[in-house]
Formats: C-alpha cells, structure tokens, sequence
C-alpha cells in the first residue's frame, strides 16, 4: 500500500518535481570525473510517477473533524484496493469542490445531488461511479426550537412566520429540495421573516436552531439521525416534519483521472465501492462511516429530477 497524504485546502499538496538545474561548473566537475575515472556522475532521480495520485474530496458538509476521520480511512482503503497512492484534499466550501472538480484539481469528488448536477454540466466527461443505498431513497428534516411550541407535523405552513436557515446554499437536502417541498404546500421558501439563513452545514444548522438563533432550520435526515444517536443533540432541538424521499449523495469521477490512470478506472471504482461488504470489518469501517449498508452503482439519469428543480430555483445554468 502507498503512502496517503492529506493536503491542504484549495489544491493538491504534491507536483511533480521539477528537474534540478545543473550549473555550467557542475557540468565541467561531472564530465571531468568521468574522463579521468576518478568518479562517476550520480544517478539521476527516479522521475516522478506522471499519472500522480488520485485525488479524493467531498462536499463539506459536515464539521472537519469528522470529515478528516471518514476520507482519510476512505483512503487507505482505496489505496490498499487499487494499488495506487490516495490523496485526500478537504475543501472550504461546496463552491469549491465544484470548482476544484472542474480544474482537475479534484478527481474523485462525493457530491451532493445538486452539486454534482453542477459539476457533472462543467466537467465533459465525467461520469458518476456509485452512490450509496440510502441515496435512493433520501429525505430532509425540518426542525425547531422547542420554545415555538411546534409539535410534530407534515404541515410546513406554520414554519413561514419563523425565522429559518437552510444550510449550504448549494445543498440539496439543506436547500435545494427542502424549499421545493416548501413551495409545494405554499409556503415561499426566500419569504421568511428577514430572508433565509445559510448555516453552511448541516451541523449548523442543528447548533443555530438549538441557540434559537434562529426558530427553525432544514438539514438531511443522516446527520440528524447520527447525532441523535450518538446523543449529540440538543434537547431545544424538535424533529418537527420529514420530506418525501428524493436522489442524493454520489460519487463524480473526473476525464483527467481517466486519462492518468487509465480507462477502466471508473469500473475499478465502481467495483470497489459496490464490492464493499459489512462481513469484513475493514469494509464495515468505511461503510459505518458513510451510514450505508452497501453502495450501489449510479447514472447521470437519476439525478434528472435534481437538475430540472435546480434549473427552475436559477440554481443550474
């Protein structure tokens, strides 16, 4: 297994080095030591491996720390699998996972449905290799405070007097979808008292609503569902209603990867995330860690309902 680096924010840690500069004397020293056999000039460096790793990232949609934690062990999972070195580059934001997806900075990039809608339109070529069980089948939860004294509900018209933050502008469960399903009942999902808020992620949003900074927030059902498992909720926060079911979270994978480690990369890929099994505890690991029983292969097709409701919020160009 190769060695896993982590690099910064905003791109990848390592290039290629360049190749050193000799200077004339060290030219005239080097043939002369070969003429008079008194040395040999050194060995040059071993060039640098031209297909370079493969470079991993993620929305961010959840707190760093445990980002950190799940694509690292994504990783060297991927490394030990693949046989090739795995990079993993945390981003700022979701902008710039597109944006980094797009410059080929990012070559294998786990996308929310409306991000990866995005990037997929500004990346000819790219092609989405797996999504995980659950993003058949996804759902958001809208939450409030306690003190608004909501109870449980499926109507969504009592959340428009209150002040209300998505999270990400470019989430699809944190914005996209839930203020679709906002308009559906009627309620104008920019016409909250002081405009919406944009927590930035769905953690956030839950540590927003908990203060009463704002009344009431939306975020996707899995990080709800984690937290409260993990007991990290806080008792002000109410689970007040669930939306229908929708196509999420999957993994984009980028023409210039194809191009440096060859044309079966996205089947490789494909193989490896579906060939994950919750009986080998490595395995389990990682898919513990993404809350999926398994991971299924994934098309372009079914995130057609994204675009279309991205394209009418002036959110696809």
């Amino acid at each position: 297994m190769r060695t896993v680096r982590a690099a910064r924010s905003g791109g990848p840690a390592y290039g290629i080095p360049r190749p050193a500069r000799l200077t004339a004397v060290a030219l005239l020293l080097a043939l002369a030591a070969l003429l008079t056999g008194c040395g040999g000039a050194s060995p040059a460096p071993a060039a640098a491996d031209a297909a370079g790793p493969l470079r991993i990232g993620a929305i961010p949609d959840q707190d760093p720390e445990v980002l950190q934690r799940l694509y690292g062990t994504l990783a060297d999972s991927l490394a030990e699998d693949l046989g090739i070195e795995v990079e993993y580059v945390p981003v700022t934001d979701y902008a710039a996972a597109v944006s980094l997806f797009r410059t080929g900075d990012l070559d294998l990039v786990w996308f929310g449905g409306l991000t990866g809608v995005q990037a997929r339109l500004q990346t000819p070529g790219a092609v989405p290799v797996a999504q995980r069980d659950i993003d058949e089948d996804f759902h958001s939860v809208f939450v409030v405070n306690r003190d608004t004294g909501l109870t449980p509900s499926d109507d969504l018209a009592p959340l428009a007097g209150l002040r209300f933050t998505y999270g990400s502008e470019t989430s699809t469960s944190g914005r996209l979808m839930p203020a679709f399903f906002l308009a559906e009942q009627g309620v104008d999902p920019e016409g909250f008292p002081g405009g919406p808020g944009f927590s930035g992620s769905h953690d956030a949003t839950l540590s927003l609503v908990a203060s009463g900074s704002y009344q009431a927030g939306v975020l996707n059902e899995q990080v709800y569902e984690a937290r409260a498992a993990a007991g990290e909720l806080d008792p002000a926060v109410v689970r007040y209603a669930r939306t229908p079911a929708y196509a999420d979270y999957h993994w984009l994978l980028g023409p210039d990867a194809v191009e440096r480690l060859g044309a079966d990369l996205p089947e490789r890929l494909t193989d490896y995330f579906t060939g994950l099994s919750a009986d080998d505890p490595e395995d389990a690991e990682v898919l513990e860690l993404f809350g999926a029983g398994a991971f299924l292969p994934t098309e372009a097709a079914n995130y057609d309902q994204i675009e279309q409701i991205g394209r009418d919020l002036g959110l696809v160009n």
